[in-house]
């Protein structure tokens, strides 16, 4: 597994209490007193580290290539999972895949952007940068599950929709456009879930549910930090100091209202414990879900269409103060 810089205290500590047990075993030795004391110690400190991170440590931790991504997800929180392939115009997207599950038997439509878990499968994957053909399937799904009253369930991990020439030719932005229209207009519960790096037009496009939840570790952006002090400052050597005022963290995002519920994730990060991660994502779907699924259409459709002119007042509001 990549550890972080700022990990490597508690990837020490780890280390000598591995040592520690192999050698009480191949001893013969009594050493239980010592290795509670220093995995006590090891909890104290990985909470500690994990609970003053920076938000740029935090943009890190989003990105660690040993976080879950959606296929883990999909394992941990569904059964009968049936992907669904293609947009119907030019092609599938590796990037963005899509299907029917069962969420706690409930039949639902997931999608989710896929980043690959090594550089093969990541340039398989596009880094879980989708085409617009990416988009018009999950808007296709989308309609799908909109027809049957099946609920939609999307998982957000990507640094941004792929912004080369032919994606650009292929109608990009339109594809992202028509994919948030899409979701805004479904009759249907719909829950999004940043899971990693919500970048962009890319997170964006699978966002626009009635809920939007966001792991602790997890940021949400319209553009990188790296992008941002490149823009800014000419200099992508100032990404901290862009990622500590662009307000992209769990806890920025749910003090300015942009996301309903920041999910606790295991001591260390969801990396160090997929399944435990997996199972509070879990237990925060199905009580949205329960909550959704009780209310009209009608009602559906004006709560979340309030919920987004609320977000877009309040940035109006900011702009004007500044």
């Amino acid at each position: 597994m990549v550890n972080l810089d700022f990990e490597r205290p508690i990837i020490e500590l780890e280390t000598k209490i591995s040592e520690l047990r192999t050698f009480a075993r191949e001893k013969a030795l009594d050493l239980q007193n010592e290795i509670a004391r220093l995995e006590k110690r090891l909890q104290e400190l990985t909470a500690d580290i994990y609970q003053n991170l920076t938000p740029w440590q935090k943009v890190l931790v989003a990105r660690h290539p040993g976080r879950p991504n959606v296929l883990a997800y999909i394992r941990h929180l569904f059964t009968d999972f049936l992907e669904l392939r293609g947009d119907r115009l030019y092609g599938d997207d590796p990037a963005l895949i899509g299907g029917l599950a069962r969420f706690n038997g409930r039949p639902v439509t997931v999608l989710g952007n896929l980043k690959g878990k090594d550089t093969r499968e990541n340039l398989e994957r596009n880094f879980g940068m989708a085409h617009p053909e990416g988009y018009r399937k999950a808007r296709r799904l989308m309609l799908q599950a909109g027809k049957f009253k099946r609920p939609v369930i999307t998982l957000i991990d990507t640094p941004g929709a792929y912004c080369g020439v032919g994606a650009e030719e292929r109608g990009q932005a339109v594809a992202i456009a028509r994919s948030i229209q899409t979701m805004l207009g479904l009759r249907t519960p719909v829950v999004a879930v940043i899971t990693g790096e919500g970048g962009s037009g890319g997170a964006l496009a699978l966002g626009a549910g009635d809920r939007l939840l966001i792991q602790e570790h997890a940021v949400f952006s319209v553009i990188s930090p790296e992008a941002y002090a490149t823009i800014l400052w000419n200099d992508p050597a100032r990404c901290p100091e862009a990622a500590q005022s662009m307000k992209i963290t769990a806890a920025d995002l749910a003090e300015l209202g942009i996301v309903d519920e920041v999910i606790p994730e295991p001591p260390g990060g969801a990396h160090r414990d997929p399944a435990l991660a997996a199972r509070y994502v879990k237990e925060a779907l199905a009580r949205h879900l329960d909550e959704l699924a009780g209310l009209p259409e009608e009602e559906l459709l004006r709560r979340r269409l309030a919920k987004f002119r609320k977000i877009d007042n309040a940035y109006l509001r900011e702009l004007n103060t500044n």
